[in-house]
């Protein structure tokens, strides 16, 4: 009989922290209109932290990757949390903008950064050898997931009691996974004797090099790098219009939108839930076919869908169809970060296994700065025409140009079915 490899401990582990930080920071969007009438603060200004939010935290990504070859993963994991934890409880005794701009711009943008950015493929590197693509999308998918998921829940927590209870579930959520982390969470399967998931048991690949190094220095350098070669700035170029039509636009306007044409806050959160749960499915089935399927033309598919019903979404909300509503958040749901797995692999394939992750993370800082345009844009066409609809028609037209961005990346060597 087989033994269970500790590798599906870590990933499970991984996993559920991985959604409560996402569940902490994207919940900002079910903030908005509280912070309104409470604070009386203006949309665009709340906008605008949460938009340095999503900033910052992408923009950490490939800082906090260079921080776990020197600290390592676990440690990394415990200060990250702890950081969202002290966010959270800031968060109670916020009362001026500034408050609202250190805590929910800067604070919880650099506690959720390690988890939302450069963690899954540093998992999927360290702890396995085999199904890297599956363990990729399965970590990404729980960035989305579990933040989408809970949405409802916060919002009935919300609209029944009031905002302060809503986050001190998400505080709770993460003391209790902090527990978690000390408890379970291993530095790499060295650490206890293992190999990864896959590897031969003589000899184990170890993505931590160099750990004498500065931080700012192994940051940089692949970035030296990768700057010179076109496919970088074709992966980032596409990133930055995934996050401007994902995190940036949907998750944080998604909810106000609906609102806005007479949809009740718990049923357009339940939506966005609906999306989560079909995201699950679709990064899950993307990084399975990643291991196997040409990862250019997945991005070109994704990405062209993806611009397709941003386009139907507002002609589905004018008609006050539910049906169509519902069709948009599966359809969504499935390609909402299924963009994550095949772009970490054409990573990889191009920068190499050690490299990779670093260079990954400066794209996903592209990503998190077009989502920081959708967030702060958003709320600024909104207050200019009362209306999200050129936000989001813009954003569905900007999804088919990067579908040309990554079909014109040069083709992989190959492929290898893990």
């Amino acid at each position: 009989m087989r033994r269970f490899h500790y590798s599906w401990i870590i990933l499970f582990v991984v996993f559920f922290s991985i959604i409560v930080a996402g569940i902490t920071r994207s919940s900002s969007g079910v903030f908005i209109i509280p912070f309104e009438q409470e604070f009386g603060w203006d949309r665009s200004l709340i906008s605008l932290a949460i938009g340095i939010s999503l900033f910052i935290y992408g923009l950490s990504g490939p800082f906090m990757g260079a921080i776990v070859q020197i600290i390592g993963i676990k440690r990394m994991m415990l200060i990250s949390m702890g950081t969202l934890m002290a966010g959270l409880l800031l968060t109670f005794f916020m009362k001026e903008t500034w408050h609202l701009i250190l805590i929910w711009g800067l604070i919880i943008g650099l506690g959720s950064s390690l988890f939302l950015t450069v963690l899954s493929p540093i998992i999927a590197n360290t702890w396995f050898k085999k199904r890297r693509g599956l363990a990729v999308g399965i970590l990404t998918a729980s960035s989305a997931t579990g933040q989408l998921v809970l949405l409802p829940v916060l919002a009935y927590i919300i609209e029944l009691y009031d905002w302060q209870f809503a986050v001190a579930l998400i505080l709770t959520l993460s003391a209790i996974m902090f527990v978690i982390l000390i408890f379970l969470m291993k530095e790499s399967p060295e650490a206890i004797g293992e190999t990864a998931y896959g590897a031969d048991e003589n000899k184990s690949e170890d993505i931590r090099k160099n750990e004498s190094k500065n931080p700012f220095l192994l940051a940089f350098i692949p970035l030296k790098e990768a700057i010179r070669i076109k496919e970088f700035w074709l992966l980032a170029g596409s990133f930055f219009i995934c996050g401007l039509s994902t995190s940036g636009l949907i998750g944080t306007h998604f909810v106000s939108l609906c609102v806005g044409y007479g949809i009740a806050v718990v049923t357009a959160a339940s939506l966005l839930s609906f999306m989560g749960i079909f995201d699950l499915v679709g990064t899950t089935l993307s990084g399975w076919l990643s291991d196997r399927i040409d990862n250019r033309w997945l991005l070109f598919w994704y990405y062209s869908l993806r611009g397709l019903s941003l386009l139907l979404l507002p002609f589905a909300l004018s008609e006050g169809s539910y049906i169509l509503l519902i069709i948009f958040s599966v359809f969504y749901g499935l390609d909402w970060i299924a963009t994550v797995p095949p772009t970490v692999n054409i990573s990889r394939n191009i920068f190499g296994l050690e490299k990779s992750v670093i260079v990954y993370g400066w794209i996903f800082a592209a990503h998190q700065a077009g989502a920081a345009v959708a967030s702060f844009g958003g709320g600024v066409i909104f207050e200019r025409f009362n209306s999200y609809a050129y936000a989001f028609l813009g954003a569905g037209a900007l999804c088919f140009l990067a579908s040309l961005f990554v079909i014109v990346i040069k083709k992989e060597k190959g492929i290898t079915v893990v």
